[in-house]
C-alpha cells in the first residue's frame, strides 16, 4: 500500500526557442518528481501541433526520435500524477482541442473543485469529454462561442473555474500561463536565450540554464507573443492566499525556491525547530531518505546529536508488479530502503520523517531497526498530523484511511512499536518557512478549507468517474492497440 501521498503534476512551457522540445524535455526531467504516471510534449510549428504523449517516466516517453518530430518554437510540457481522472494513456496531458478558436493545448496542476457541476453543464449543452481529467473542462470552457451579446474571454473562462489551478496553454500564436488566485500551486517565470518560459519549480530553470524572472502571482494570467509579455489580473478584489504548505515539507525539490524562499532551507529549519519543541536524549539522528533528510539534519544541528545516514536508498526502484509478500516480508519498505546494522546495534535512534499517512512503512522501518539491535527508537515528523483529506489536488486519502484522524498519538505510537512519537506543530512548520501564516493552505491538517467543496459533489464525481473510466478504459485500450500512444 501506498505510504506517502501520491505528487501533483509538473507543467512546463517554452515561447520562442529553436530546441523548445528539447528544452522542455528537460524541463520535464527537472519535473519529474511531480508526476511518474505519464508524460507528454506538445509543439506549435506554423500553426500545426506536434504531440507525444504516453505512460511512463521522461526518458521512457521520449526518445531522440521522438523529440526531432516535436518541431516548433513554442511547446508545453506536463508530467503527471492522477488526482482526479484515472491513470490511463488517454488522460496523459497536455490535452488538445481543436476549436472554432483554433487549436488548444493546456497543461493543469492541480484539481478542481466545482469540475462535477460544470462538467454537468457542458455535457447538458453536447459537448463530449473524452477523458475523466478535470483538465479538459477548462479547454471546453475556453473553446465555447461566445453567446449573444457577451464575449468568451480567456478572463471570463478562467474566473468560472475554483479549486487549485496553475495552468499553461499553447495556442498558435501565444503561450499562456495562469495562476488561481489563492496560489496553491506553484508557477514561475524564466528567461533563456531571450526566450520566455514557464515552470511549476525553478529547479528546471537551473537545469536548462535559464535566469529566473519572478514567480508568476496569485489571480495573474501573462501572455507570451511575438509582441512580448503582458500581465492580467483576472481577480484584483481577491486577497486570500494559500500556497499549499506542503510544498515546502515535501513536494517541491529542496533546490527550488518558493514565494522567494529557498524549499531546502526551510526544511532544515523544521528539522531545527522539532529539536525545539521535542528534545530527545539519543545517540544519533537518522534520516529517512530523501525526504526526511533535511530535517533530520536540522534536528542534527540543534541538538548536538550526530547525524548518520543508517538507511541506504535503493535509488533505481521502479514500479513493482511482482509482490513476493509471502516471500519477503515487508518487501517494498526494504527494496527501497536498506538498514546498515552496525550503525544502529544497542543505540538509541531519533528517526525524522516528512509525514506519516497511513502508517504501513513507518512501522515496517521501526521494526528494522529494533531487529538490527537499536535500544530505543524514536519517532519525528516534521510537520502536524494529517487529519483531511486534500481536496487540492493532493492523493491524501479520505479521512477514514488517514492514520491520524482515526487514532490517538499513543496509539500510532504503539501501532508503530516506537518508543515515542512527536510532530512538528502547526506554528513551528509555518515558522520555519519565513512566510506569513495567512501565505498557506493548510487544510489537510486543520480542516480549514480556503475554497469551500460539497462531500456529496465530490462523492458523486468519484461514482461516476468510476464508470467513465471503465468505457474509456476499452476505447484507449483499442487506441494503444492502433498505435495511437505508441
Amino acid at each position: 500500500m501506498q505510504a506517502y501521498p501520491k505528487h501533483y503534476c509538473g507543467v512546463f512551457g517554452i515561447y520562442g526557442h529553436p530546441k523548445a522540445a528539447e528544452l522542455t524535455y528537460y524541463g520535464l526531467y527537472a519535473l519529474q518528481h511531480r508526476g511518474q504516471e505519464s508524460a507528454g510534449i506538445v509543439t506549435c510549428h506554423d500553426g500545426a501541433f506536434y504531440d507525444r504523449r504516453a505512460m511512463g517516466l521522461v526518458p521512457q516517453v521520449f526518445g531522440a526520435e521522438h523529440l526531432d518530430r516535436l518541431k516548433g518554437e513554442m511547446a508545453v510540457g506536463h508530467t503527471r500524477y492522477s488526482t482526479t481522472g484515472s491513470s490511463l494513456a488517454g488522460n496523459a496531458q497536455p490535452i488538445i482541442v481543436d476549436c472554432n478558436r483554433g487549436k488548444i493545448a493546456i497543461a493543469h496542476n492541480g484539481n478542481l473543485t466545482n469540475a462535477a457541476t460544470l462538467r454537468d453543464e457542458l455535457e447538458a449543452q453536447g459537448n463530449i469529454f473524452q477523458t475523466t481529467v478535470d483538465s479538459e473542462i477548462i479547454l471546453h470552457l475556453l473553446a465555447q462561442p461566445s453567446p449573444p451579446g457577451h464575449r468568451n474571454t480567456l478572463v471570463e473562462s478562467i474566473r468560472r473555474i475554483e479549486g487549485a489551478f496553475s495552468l499553461v496553454i499553447m495556442t498558435p500564436n501565444e503561450l499562456i500561463g495562469v495562476r488561481d488566485p489563492h496560489g496553491f500551486r506553484p508557477l514561475s517565470i524564466g528567461r533563456v536565450d531571450g526566450a520566455y518560459v514557464l515552470s511549476s519549480e525553478t529547479c528546471a530553470f537551473d537545469l536548462i540554464e535559464a535566469e529566473f524572472v519572478r514567480d508568476v502571482k496569485p489571480g495573474e494570467i501573462v501572455i507570451i507573443d511575438q509582441n512580448g509579455f503582458r500581465s492580467i489580473d483576472a481577480f484584483p478584489l481577491h486577497r486570500r492566499r494559500a500556497l499549499c504548505v506542503f510544498e515546502f515539507v515535501y513536494f517541491a525539490r529542496p533546490d527550488s525556491n518558493l514565494a522567494g524562499r529557498n524549499v531546502y532551507a526551510s526544511r532544515v529549519e523544521m528539522g531545527r525547530q522539532l529539536a525545539r519543541e521535542h528534545p530527545i536524549e539519543a545517540d544519533m539522528v537518522v534520516p529517512v531518505p530523501d525526504s526526511g533528510n533535511y530535517a533530520a539534519l536540522g534536528y542534527a544541528l540543534e541538538s548536538g546529536i550526530p547525524y548518520q545516514m543508517a538507511f541506504v536508498r535503493n535509488h533505481y526502484v521502479g514500479r513493482s508488479f511482482l509482490q513476493p509478500s509471502q516471500l519477503i516480508r515487508d518487501f517494498n519498505v526494504k527494496v527501497k530502503l536498506n538498514l546498515v546494522h552496525d550503525l544502529v546495534r544497542g543505540k538509541r535512534v531519533i528517526t525524522v520523517d516528512d509525514s506519516i499517512v497511513r502508517g504501513t512503512t513507518s512501522k515496517a522501518r521501526v521494526n528494522s531497526l529494533k531487529e538490527a539491535g537499536a535500544k530505543e527508537v524514536h519517532v519525528l515528523v516534521s510537520c502536524p498530523p494529517h487529519t483531511f483529506p486534500c481536496v487540492y489536488g493532493i492523493d491524501f486519502p479520505d479521512r477514514s484511511k488517514l492514520m491520524a484522524a482515526n487514532s490517538t498519538n499513543q496509539e500510532i505510537c504503539e501501532y508503530l512499536n516506537a518508543d515515542s512519537l512527536s510532530y512538528l506543530s502547526q506554528e513551528g512548520m509555518i515558522q520555519a518557512t519565513g512566510l506569513p501564516k495567512n501565505s498557506f493552505c493548510t487544510a489537510c491538517y486543520d480542516g480549514k478549507y480556503p475554497v469551500p467543496y460539497d462531500p456529496k459533489v465530490d462523492k458523486h464525481i468519484m461514482e461516476r468517474r468510476r464508470s467513465e473510466v471503465q468505457s474509456l478504459g476499452q476505447v484507449v485500450s483499442e487506441q494503444e492497440r492502433q498505435g495511437r500512444f505508441i
